[in-house]
């Protein structure tokens, strides 16, 4: 068994907790649409949630089985819950909630990090996986401080540079205390970073320049009404761009102005459904021009769910090998922003699979 705690029960946690309650219900031969079946001696059924965490009054002191269905979720119900027996422990605000979502979230403003430090000491949670809001910068360092006091393993699926600290504090810190931290920056199972990855590293495999390109995202989730505030991006915006010019042999792409890579809008009527418009243009044999555009159309929290179950799990297989400090194999192929990027992501699968294999 894993046991699982989680900062953020917005629509990623229901689709992650609803997808772990699926795959067990399916039995242990089931393994369609994950995208590694067993890893170590763990499959999807092992995952169980014993802590979580938020700051919405709709959710705290409730059984996770029913905060993860309260508004302003709208995660489609995938399987029946049972009562898990878990009450969400109110944690620190900070930074967690933007002023335009105050209303949305409506915060309960009396959690502490103490109050996180005891409750997952109290269940001996294995995995802390963060899914706080993208701009929650402080609380996410906070949470993360949180899970070295606890000696907590670190799952940081937003884009705060915790594994890929630039300054290198917090991989010091969580190698020195023996806790291994994947991030940053969660990928999903078919995201519009990771077709975008494959479309420019298709051009360069092929000996096309690309000359320029973007990627425009909307959708209709508390996510995407979280980042309108273009404040909250500076982040994501650097993850997700970092994760396409790691593909690319041009230099000077990104300081010309000839990419942009971020959020877009808040389409309501979209609600989980994500939709990302890819261009790319470049220049081929001869100089001749050569244009892609296309739109991928993505349940967006099943996405990111399908590939937490494997980070979780490579993380407790860190955990029996006596791994600490960031692990680079694990979060290259995995996270947009990770300590080291992978030149494509054969090569980060490929490093991956050594993992497993180790």
């Amino acid at each position: 068994m894993i046991k699982v705690a989680i900062a953020g029960l917005g629509n990623c946690a229901s689709m992650l907790v609803q997808g772990i309650e699926f795959y067990r219900s399916k039995g242990p031969d089931y393994t369609e649409g994950l995208i590694t079946p067993r890893i170590g001696k763990y499959s999807v059924s092992d995952l169980e949630i014993v802590a979580a965490f938020d700051v919405s009054e709709r959710k705290v002191g409730k059984d996770v089985s029913e905060a993860i269905f309260q508004e302003p979720n709208i995660t489609r119900k995938i399987v029946e819950m049972r009562r898990k027996g878990v009450t969400v422990v109110a944690g620190p605000v900070l930074d967690g909630v933007a002023p335009h979502m105050v209303d949305t979230f409506r915060p309960v403003r009396v959690g502490t990090i103490e109050g996180v430090i005891r409750e997952l000491k109290r269940t001996d949670a294995e995995v802390l996986v963060n899914l706080l809001p993208v701009g929650s910068e402080e609380a996410t360092r906070a949470y993360a401080k949180a899970s070295l006091e606890a000696g907590v393993a670190f799952v940081n699926a937003i884009p705060v540079f915790i594994a890929s600290d630039p300054k290198g504090e917090y991989p010091k810190m969580f190698k020195e205390k023996k806790i291994p931290v994947a991030g940053d920056d969660i990928k999903g199972q078919i995201g519009a970073t990771i077709t975008h990855r494959t479309v420019t590293s298709l051009f360069r495999m092929r000996g096309v320049n690309v000359d320029e390109t973007y990627q425009l995202n909307v959708g209709g989730n508390t996510d995407f009404l979280n980042m309108k505030t273009e404040e909250r991006l500076v982040s994501k915006r650097i993850s997700k761009t970092k994760a396409v010019t790691s593909t690319l042999e041009d230099p000077n792409i990104e300081s010309e102005g000839r990419i942009r890579i971020g959020p877009s809008d808040f389409v309501p009527f979209l609600g989980n459904t994500k939709v990302a418009y890819i261009y790319v243009k470049g220049t081929g044999f001869a100089g001749a021009p050569v244009k892609v555009e296309m739109s991928l159309e993505v349940d967006d929290k099943a996405n990111a769910a399908a590939v937490l179950v494997d980070v979780i799990r490579a993380v407790r297989l860190a955990i029996d090998r006596g791994m600490a400090g960031p692990l680079e194999q694990v979060s290259a192929f995995y996270f947009k922003h990770p300590p080291k990027q992978a030149p494509n992501d054969e090569e980060a699968q490929a490093w991956f699979r050594r993992f497993i294999e180790m």
